[in-house]
């Protein structure tokens, strides 16, 4: 099955994006973080479900904003996920070999995954990008 989705304009592409990582987030939230049973789920495969769902809403971003006319703001977004999935990794890599590190560190490492699983980063590259094409189309007028 070939699932191509075929979108009239930016904003139409911009919208099915952030339908997306809503509905990532919300099942999330849903089904694993806000649930009892969460904590009785072994640690390593903890990790695994959030890594998952982090890199998810990362490629449905990078696929949905892939489309923007300023490069920069596809680097921007590259650069935020993957500099903090790396220090998310990190620290559950050590959490892996070494065990659990200090609650100052595991409060960092939910604070960062909660910042890349929600729809702000999308929603404020959204603003981003209709804020610098409407500044440079009144520039022109």
């Amino acid at each position: 099955m070939n699932f191509k989705f075929k979108y009239q304009s930016s904003r139409q592409r911009w919208i099915g994006g952030l339908i997306l990582i809503v509905i990532i987030y919300s099942l999330f939230y849903l089904l694993f973080a806000e649930r009892s049973y969460f904590l009785d789920i072994p640690r390593k495969l903890r990790h695994v479900i959030k890594f998952a769902s982090t890199i998810l809403v990362y490629f449905v971003g990078t696929k949905h904003l892939g489309k923007l006319e300023d490069r920069w703001m596809n680097y921007l977004w590259h650069l935020i996920h993957i500099s903090l999935l790396f220090c998310i990794t990190s620290i559950g890599v050590y959490s892996w070999i070494f065990g659990m590190p200090g609650i100052q560190i595991i409060k960092l490492a939910k604070s960062f995954q909660e910042f890349l699983i929600s729809p702000v980063l999308y929603v404020g590259m959204g603003i981003l990008n209709r804020k610098v094409h409407s500044s440079t189309k009144s520039d022109l007028n």
